[in-house]
């Protein structure tokens, strides 16, 4: 997640399919906890947040987007994994290029070469409900 000691920027894709939302899995394995995060990743120095979101898709998980536009700005401050970051999010809402990413459930995707996450469609409703954690919470004001 971030180092300790560190603002991370990221820019993070809001895409949705009627009442369902495309976001990463994520696990805190000191809280035992499974979490979801919209997709997306950090701003490179020198880049602008929206080129960092269009990188980020087409690295993780191949997809090119559009109908990109600029939401919003959520500042983070947590403890994962017992360690504490700190994020600034640019907040994008946009669209997959491509009509096949909105007929799978899931996929999987690396991060790294040692570092998989899983994501997938899930419905609003069932983070608005608190059956599933979405992270931050700010994020539901943009729901």
């Amino acid at each position: 997640m971030s180092k300790l000691g560190k603002i991370r920027v990221l820019a993070l894709g809001l895409i949705r399919d009627g009442e369902r939302i495309f976001v990463s899995e994520g696990y805190d394995s000191l809280k035992q906890e499974t979490y979801y995060r919209a997709l997306g990743g950090g701003v490179d120095f020198g880049e602008t947040s929206q080129a960092a979101l269009k990188r980020e898709f087409q690295e993780e998980i191949q997809a090119d987007l559009t109908n990109i536009n600029y939401v919003g700005c959520i500042e983070s401050i947590f403890i994962c994994n017992g360690k504490q970051g700190h994020e600034i999010i640019q907040l994008y809402e946009c669209d997959f290029v491509d009509s096949k990413f909105y007929q799978l459930e899931s996929l999987i995707f690396s991060e790294s070469k040692n570092h998989q996450h899983k994501a997938l469609w899930v419905d609003i409703a069932d983070f608005k409900s608190g059956k599933l954690r979405l992270v931050p919470e700010d994020f539901f004001a943009y729901l």
